[in-house]
């Protein structure tokens, strides 16, 4: 019998299985509030049975296997639950749902927005990271669509004054779609937001992520040691996981024992052991990180580190013969080394096993359909100045007018903008003695860094997008 209420860890420091409603097994050293608190959650006083802390610890396995069966089961039952776009419908709301979702698919878009206001409801995508508006709908017309997106994705119709989370599974022909439907209640009506996750999109190489000849060199260089901490940095949707396995990609060979710990698995490789994040089961980051280190792996790729106990178990591991690659949120590389103190890590032990780390960013990129020379303003060409100085005379810049294949907005695509810091023995000296940013990234730049800004100019004079969106990513 498995009740959710109960956690690994309090049967495992309690000492206590339930077996159902009315046995459990104790051990001499199950405290006696322990077994209150069972009979609590049952409703009963069932039966203890005594055994040994031998013997517990074979059921508590037993007990957690028949547990994460459950899960699977459940998660199986879920999969089996398809809309198929296709089929059609003559009922006209389920038309303009299947529509706006088969018009976003197209569109690449990531996101679809159902925003209530006074007097309509606005229908907005996210493509290549930026909101357009698409349509409205009329305000009387709204509560049935939420209602028809509420039943496709399992939600409590009547529920109108709590988020709620769930999930759709769509076909389109034969292609097979992952949705996340999150519904939040507004002062105008419960505002919907679907993210797209296309299972069927390829996984990029590095050599197709945008980084430039030089920076792809130095990346390869980095995760090609044997041992060490590679850490990927950048906000939320910077592209971060795609970049992980781009090199996971490039690393993966037979003779190499490559194991994941993800939250949640993204992309499934071939080849590579991928586990995913169950806090439901007391899986986390760092129990997960543990085991994966007893499994004799080459390369262990971790999620994100979030706490102090992820990084140390990282760290111990980059330092004993294994490569590590992970996510930070900082907002450049030099700043890495300061989230990793401010956790609790000894500066002298990111000294040791920090072998590089990659900040970046997303920009659009300029539409190729409309794409147009043009000559800067005067005031364009000092604001590149400002940055790279007057090293070279800029003559000309690009720009997308504007077409149908990208919806008028000049971009079409994205790539990303790198800052890539590898660490030598001078940058291990000041980590351990004074890890302050500023006193890093100084030694850094010195040593050859190109800061995120720099990239993102030459990506602009190379073409590929525009001093707009290089400076709102770079904050400048």
């Amino acid at each position: 019998m498995v009740f959710k209420d109960i956690t690994i860890d309090f049967l495992r420091e309690n000492q206590i299985i339930p077996l159902d409603k009315n046995k459990i097994y104790i051990t001499k050293k199950t405290p006696f509030y322990a077994i209150e608190d069972i009979r609590f959650l049952t409703g009963n006083s069932p039966e203890t049975f005594l055994i040994s802390e031998d013997e517990f610890n074979e059921k508590l396995e037993e007990y957690i296997s028949n547990l994460e069966n459950k899960i699977e089961e459940q998660e199986l039952q879920e999969e089996t639950f398809f809309e198929d776009l296709l089929t059609g419908s003559d009922v006209p709301l389920i038309q303009l749902i299947n529509s706006l979702i088969l018009k976003a698919i197209r569109a690449n878009a990531s996101d679809i927005h159902f925003e209530p206001f006074s007097d309509k409801v606005v229908v907005r995508f996210r493509m290549d990271g930026v909101l357009h508006e698409i349509t409205t709908i009329p305000l009387n017309t709204y509560p049935q669509v939420v209602s028809r997106i509420k039943i496709i994705s399992k939600l409590n119709v009547a529920e109108k004054r709590l988020p709620q989370d769930g999930r759709i599974k769509v076909k389109i022909g034969e292609k097979k779609l992952d949705m996340r439907v999150s519904t939040l209640p507004t002062v105008f009506g419960e505002r919907i937001v679907i993210r797209l996750l296309d299972k069927s999109n390829k996984l990029l190489y590095l050599d197709e992520l945008g980084f430039s000849s030089e920076d792809l060199k130095k990346y390869r260089r980095i995760i090609k040691k044997p041992y060490g901490l590679v850490l990927i940095t950048g906000p939320t949707g910077s592209g971060k996981s795609t970049t992980l396995y781009a090199s996971l990609l490039e690393l993966k060979t037979p003779r190499k024992n490559i194991i994941t710990i993800e939250d949640p698995v993204e992309y499934q490789i071939d080849g590579i052991s991928q586990i995913q994040v169950n806090p439901k089961i007391n899986l986390t980051f760092a129990n997960g990180l543990r085991s994966i280190l007893r499994q004799d792996p080459d390369i262990i790729m971790i999620g994100e580190i979030r706490d102090l106990e992820t990084a140390e178990i990282a760290i111990h591991a980059s330092m004993t013969g294994h490569l590590v690659l992970s996510t930070l949120h900082t907002n450049d590389a030099p700043s890495a080394v300061a989230r990793l103190v401010d956790m609790g890590v000894e500066p002298f032990l990111i000294a040791s096993s920090l072998e590089g780390v990659i900040a970046q960013r997303l920009v659009r990129t300029i539409c190729k359909n409309c794409k147009k020379e043009y000559s800067p303003s005067e005031t364009e060409v000092q604001e590149i100045e400002r940055y790279i100085g007057k090293s070279m005379e800029i003559k000309k810049l690009y720009k997308g007018e504007g077409c149908q294949e990208c919806l008028g907005t000049g971009y079409k695509g994205r790539t990303a903008v790198y800052e890539i810091m590898e660490v030598n023995e001078e940058l291990r000296t000041i980590i351990s003695k004074n890890p302050e940013t500023v006193t890093i990234r100084e030694k850094a730049i010195s040593n050859g860094l190109k800061t995120l800004l720099e990239d993102g100019i030459m990506k602009i004079l190379n073409g590929k997008t525009t001093l707009e969106e290089v400076l709102q990513i770079t904050q400048v």
